[in-house]
């Protein structure tokens, strides 16, 4: 078997049992910076395309260097449309974290596209994630029961509607977003709010309710920080980001060039 294939089942599984996972975060669309996450481990990898300038093409260089790891990637597209989700899952991702996502409505749509049938509506092709052909017939027979599908959950109404999507069996994990929930609840930037706090706990319980994971991304990762999200409930943890590291780096050698002029 391909050893995606089998990365691939593995990661399902682990969100399905909920186990205590790792995942790596990249913004920029250098390969380079992908592959030096994926030498860390993580247990996945997930390309921000909705907050930067990833475009297609560079998501499918990221997603091999993930993979030539062993490391899954999953992209976050940005938007619901299948104009992204059906080029990023040819390009041979495995599975999809969508964003904003408030509807069972929503969640029944998606599936329709990230699923072949019977289950969903997704058409056949070959291309990377068919190995060009060569595992068509294996890719897909599994797809369905091997790739991820996370929602993320980053608004008031979809807290309030959390039973009513994850009712949906192809739901495998949540990645809550505290900082538009802070702005749907009308504090924004206030992610330690307790009106943020309450709701995250909500979205937690649900999952574990549910049989999903559920994790959130930690902007200044310490062992503190981390654990803290361990000890609320959640079962992964996104240990920062590319952009984070760069950002921390510049403005800690800003104060250093500062304080020596």
């Amino acid at each position: 078997m391909n050893t995606i294939f089998e990365k691939r089942a593995e990661l399902k599984k682990k969100m399905r049992n909920r186990e205590r996972m790792f995942a790596g975060w990249v913004s920029y669309s250098h390969p380079s910076i992908t592959e030096t996450f994926a030498r860390a481990g993580f247990d996945f990898i997930a390309i921000d395309m909705e907050h930067a300038t990833i475009s297609l093409a560079e998501a499918q260089r990221i997603i091999a260097a993930s993979q030539s790891e062993g490391v899954p990637c999953i992209p976050r597209p940005v938007s619901h449309s299948d104009d992204y989700l059906k080029p990023l899952m040819e390009s041979g991702s495995d599975g999809m974290l969508v964003q904003m996502v408030n509807t069972p409505e929503q969640v029944e749509n998606l599936i329709k596209l990230l699923k072949y049938p019977p289950v969903g509506r997704r058409t056949y092709g070959v291309n990377r994630a068919q190995a060009y052909g060569f595992d068509f017939d294996q890719y897909i027979q599994s797809w369905n029961e091997t790739s991820t599908f996370m929602i993320q959950v980053e608004s008031i109404e979809a807290v309030e509607n959390i039973e009513k999507l994850l009712a949906f069996d192809e739901i495998d994990g949540v990645m809550v977003g505290p900082y538009d929930i802070s702005g749907s609840l009308g504090v924004p930037g206030q992610t330690s709010h307790p009106l943020v706090i309450e709701a995250s706990k909500k979205v937690i319980a649900a999952c574990e309710k549910f049989g999903k994971s559920c994790g959130t991304q930690v902007a200044d990762t310490t062992p503190e920080s981390v654990q803290a999200l361990f000890d609320l409930g959640y079962t992964y943890a996104i240990m920062g980001s590319d952009l984070f590291v760069l950002w921390k780096w510049a403005e800690k050698m800003q104060g250093l060039m500062n304080s020596m002029r």
